[in-house]
């Protein structure tokens, strides 16, 4: 049993219980509970009814017909990076929360300062610093500014720019209420600490009651508030769940920190898609935007055997991506099935698609499948261009130069069409591309012509091969 004034919290999820028990009755997680003491009552931040009704004039106090709701203007504010507002559905809304998480080392303290750099010439932005140190900071800024001059000369004298290295939330709180900022930048929220909980900082409860001390705090005053967040070692956000569903956004840095390429994602959005992609490469001056991320997931050695491409529509976004295969014969009972980038089982459907209505016998190969650049590809537009870099790597085959392949592959053989065709032949036109393979029926002759493309309709995968490789896959003629 729990002491007078404690009780047992799980570190997963949050769940609460008066006794111990050895697996949390809310997640299924073991040995998750851990004793924590209760808080005290909250005066210093709980306000009275009457003086929350008083501190807010012309605030409803009953429900009233949705027709009669006020409208509030959005105004954004530009980041100072087009892929970062790109991927915030056009800017920082005031009020608003953004969690943005990522792999320790990926660049999420760098993003957040060279975008407070560039913000901190026409708004006061305050950049709470809890895991380093004020000095340690200022050597980061002093980088960004020595290499970026251009970043520096947009941030003026930097007076804008308000710098805080504090861990305890009650000091923080009392920094946004005196200076009222129009951004805020907490790096990061599982190293802040409330004093009045006993819990250890990065705990369930402290992420979940600092968050949402903040987020008062924030829609109160208007302030723009991004919160950087740790990620365990399988990849998802550290803390409480809540604390996603609390703020408005949620980012994802992606990429390898060994390589040069950053992905940003959103995960969750109130303000905009949830689908927009933004491309940054990581150089001696920080983060830079990348204007043409086509050119980052294409090869330039020209078309070798097993490779394809393909159109991938990220958002807005229209992203030509290279597919390469290998497929060897087997050593084992087994074969092996390895792709990156592309799901294990749309690799596995694709595969028995191939050997079931073209006669491949794949089964008896390993096949391994990797899409160039690190991106992830969801989408099943992908589909065409995976099967003719299988195909053409188990006949030895090339695709000829200039050959985009778009369509989703039904478990009949069938070709089934995409969204967004016209954008994804655009790009493909752009990038000097003339034949596109896509599914029968897409409509988009008159489009193709005007691009100058040469468009290939197919209503099934084996009908798509011939016209993609020139030749019949299944006898290699």
């Amino acid at each position: 049993m729990a002491r007078p004034g404690s009780s047992f919290v799980c570190q997963a999820c949050g769940a609460r219980t008066r006794q111990f028990f050895g697996r949390c009755s809310g997640c299924g997680g073991w040995n998750t509970l851990v004793e924590q003491s209760e808080p005290s009552a909250d005066t210093r931040r709980r306000r009275p009814v009457a003086d929350t009704a008083a501190a807010a004039p012309g605030r409803p106090s009953r429900s009233e017909p949705i027709q009669a709701v006020g409208d509030l203007p959005l105004q954004r504010l530009a980041s100072g990076y087009g892929e970062l507002d790109r991927v915030l559905g056009g800017g920082l809304v005031p009020g608003s929360l953004v969690l943005l998480g990522g792999d320790p080392g990926i660049g999420k303290s760098t993003l957040l300062l060279q975008s407070a750099l560039a913000m901190a010439s026409r708004a006061v932005v305050l950049y709470v610093s809890a895991e380093e140190s004020a000095q340690q900071v200022k050597l980061r800024w002093r980088r960004l500014a020595e290499d970026a001059p251009g970043l520096a000369a947009t941030a003026g004298d930097g007076e804008g720019l308000r710098l805080l290295a504090e861990t305890d939330l009650e000091l923080v709180l009392q920094e946004l209420e005196s200076l009222r900022p129009q951004v805020a930048i907490i790096d990061s929220i599982q190293a802040l600490h409330d004093a009045e909980l006993g819990s250890a900082p990065g705990s369930v409860s402290q992420v979940r009651d600092c968050a949402a001390a903040l987020q008062r705090i924030a829609k109160r005053q208007h302030t723009a508030l991004v919160l950087v967040g740790h990620v365990t070692k399988e990849g998802m956000l550290a803390g409480p769940k809540v604390l996603e569903h609390l703020v408005d956004a949620v980012l994802t840095f992606e990429g390898d920190r060994f390589a040069s390429h950053r992905l940003l994602r959103a995960v969750k959005n109130r303000f905009g898609a949830t689908h927009e992609l933004g491309v940054f490469e990581m150089r001696g001056a920080g983060l830079v935007e990348v204007s043409n991320p086509s050119e980052l997931f294409l090869a330039g050695d020209g078309p070798s055997p097993g490779t394809a491409t393909i159109v991938a529509c990220e958002g807005t976004r229209s992203l030509l991506v290279e597919v390469q295969a290998l497929v060897s014969p087997t050593s084992y009972a087994s074969p092996r099935r390895t792709a990156t980038g592309i799901g294990t089982n749309r690799l596995h459907q694709i595969l028995a698609v191939l050997e079931k209505h073209m006669g491949l016998p794949l089964s008896r190969f390993d096949c391994y499948l990797a899409v160039a650049g690190g991106l992830e590809v969801e989408e099943p537009a992908a589909d065409l261009g995976v099967a003719a870099a299988v195909v053409a790597s188990y006949r030895d085959l090339t695709l000829p130069a200039g050959t985009v392949l778009l369509g989703e592959l039904g478990l009949g053989g069938q070709l089934r069409p995409v969204g967004q065709l016209e954008l994804r032949l655009q790009e493909a036109a752009r990038l000097g591309f003339v034949r596109a393979v896509v599914p029968r029926g897409s409509t988009m002759g008159p489009v193709a012509a005007g691009l100058g493309l040469q468009l290939l309709e197919a209503a099934t995968v084996a009908e798509a091969l011939v016209a993609g490789l020139g030749v019949n896959p299944a006898n290699g003629d």
